[in-house]
């Protein structure tokens, strides 16, 4: 399966993800004290849910748009997600970067990575508008391990691959733990495909065993039938206070719309 973000835009995983990173940021926010942003995947930005790449997997309708007009009342972190969503427009969806971008403050900024240079070039225009937002073009992985620890001593590391290659997760494994060992006090968000669950596992015990002492797992997994990705995870290391408790009310929300389940399970720390 291709993982590049344009075949997946809006689908369940990438729900769950982007109201994980909303949260997390809102989190950020309460203090005066800026902090950074760094998307080492971040792809193009913007993605047209009508384009090409979309229709051929159709994932959107099973995700986005089965929740893209939810009423109120609505958990925090939720209702600022599906805010940013409709603002996007009817048939379009925000990346990571974006939605990064239109939730920080003059103080905080993003460091968008993309190695595709056409993605990075319409990521670019996407986030023009946004003075402190910066596009690399760069290998993420490589890139990342540049640029900590930030000046800040606050941030949020998405790293989110396309595991389009076949040593993606030792590969991913292997930069969160030299990551850590640069930016110990961070908040990272990890996310993996689960095509097996026992690679999943052993990719977490990797990270567990590295030293982690807060460590969150998110898992969703899609209880209908159907082709495509069916499960994904996003693990967070050092989540915020009371992360965790918000994410079971927004998967408690989003089960039967989604008719996903969102299984959260702490596997260092916790509350």
């Amino acid at each position: 399966m291709n993982y590049r973000h344009a075949y997946h835009a809006g689908n369940f995983a990438d729900v769950a993800k982007h109201i994980a990173l909303v949260a997390i940021l809102e989190y950020l926010k309460r203090k005066e004290k800026g902090f950074v942003v760094i998307d080492t995947h971040a792809g193009r930005g913007m993605y047209d849910l009508l384009g090409a790449e979309a229709t051929k997997t159709s994932e959107a309708l099973a995700g986005i748009e089965k929740i893209r007009h939810l009423q109120e009342p609505l958990p925090e972190g939720l209702a600022t997600y599906l805010d940013l969503v409709r603002a996007a427009g009817a048939s379009k969806y925000p990346g990571s970067p974006l939605i990064a971008a239109r939730l920080l403050r003059p103080q905080d900024r993003l460091v968008a990575i993309e190695k595709h240079p056409e993605e990075a070039a319409a990521l670019s225009k996407e986030l023009a508008p946004a003075p402190r937002a910066q596009v690399l073009i760069a290998d993420g992985y490589s890139r990342l391990l540049t640029l900590l620890p930030p000046y800040e001593r606050r941030g949020v590391i998405l790293v989110d691959p396309p595991f389009e290659a076949a040593d993606e997760f030792q590969v991913l494994a292997g930069t969160v733990i030299a990551a850590l060992r640069k930016f110990a006090t961070g908040v990272y968000m990890v996310w993996y495909p689960i095509k097996s669950a026992a690679r999943a596992a052993s990719f977490c015990g990797e990270l567990l065993s590295a030293g982690a002492t807060s460590l969150l797992r998110l898992e969703i997994s899609r209880e209908e039938p159907g082709q495509g990705m069916r499960a994904a995870g996003l693990l967070v290391i050092n989540p915020p206070f009371g992360f965790s408790e918000q994410m079971v009310s927004i998967g408690d929300k989003l089960k039967q719309p989604l008719a996903a389940r969102l299984g959260i399970q702490w596997l260092a720390g916790g509350p």
